[in-house]
């Protein structure tokens, strides 16, 4: 495997294929409009994983990223990816689906626990294990350290294997229809949140 690493656009003729691509985001915070995009992860399912990090005071006029994120012919799979398509939205401005969510697959599915963390799918499904010793570092820093960049890109690295093995769950559950209806959702979802009902269930009789 290789990590590439790429100042605020992926270089032209990378990624190039028709193949689903693994998209994972590393923000300053999880309130997506005050805490900015610092890095986008994005696998083919090959054998590299291309990290584009933007920059304090960025444009966001990555065209390259943009146009393979709403490419609508490519899958998009993400890990909770109702945080990340919010943050693609609001600062590449491109709706980056369709979508498969590895983390609501895993709620359909893995109905008998409550434990569906990246870590916890990697270790169950593929008999793999991450580290998750970065996933509260400074993203925003002028150095991204190897260590942060191995753990950004293991966010990535699992995803198309992981979608293989819930896509099989999904159907012997016979429940891959509600899956992908939830999926369908999540692009208005993080709309939604982005326009200030993240905390709403606009579902709930309450309210």
């Amino acid at each position: 495997m290789a990590v590439h690493f790429h100042e605020e656009d992926l270089p032209d003729g990378v990624l190039q294929s028709d193949s689903a691509l693994a998209v994972d985001t590393e923000t300053m915070g999880l309130i997506t409009a005050r805490d900015r995009l610092c890095i986008v992860q994005i696998s083919d399912g090959g054998e590299d994983e291309h990290l584009v990090r933007f920059n304090p005071g960025s444009s966001y006029d990555a065209p390259n990223l943009k146009a393979i994120l709403a490419d609508r012919t490519r899958t998009k799979l993400y890990h909770f990816a109702r945080f990340d398509l919010a943050a693609i939205e609001h600062y590449l401005g491109v709706e980056a689906a369709p979508v498969f969510c590895t983390k609501i697959a895993s709620k359909l599915v893995r109905t008998y626990t409550d434990r569906h963390g990246l870590k916890n799918l990697v270790e169950e499904l593929l008999g793999e294990s991450i580290s998750k010793q970065q996933q509260s570092s400074d993203w925003g820093g002028p150095d991204i350290s190897q260590a942060q960049r191995d753990y950004a890109a293991s966010d990535v690295r699992f995803l198309h294997r992981m979608k293989v093995e819930l896509e099989k769950r999904l159907e012997r559950e016979g429940r891959m229809e509600m899956a992908q209806a939830a999926f369908d959702f999540l692009p208005t979802r993080a709309r939604l949140d982005l326009a200030g009902w993240a905390d709403k269930d606009l579902f709930s009789h309450e309210g």
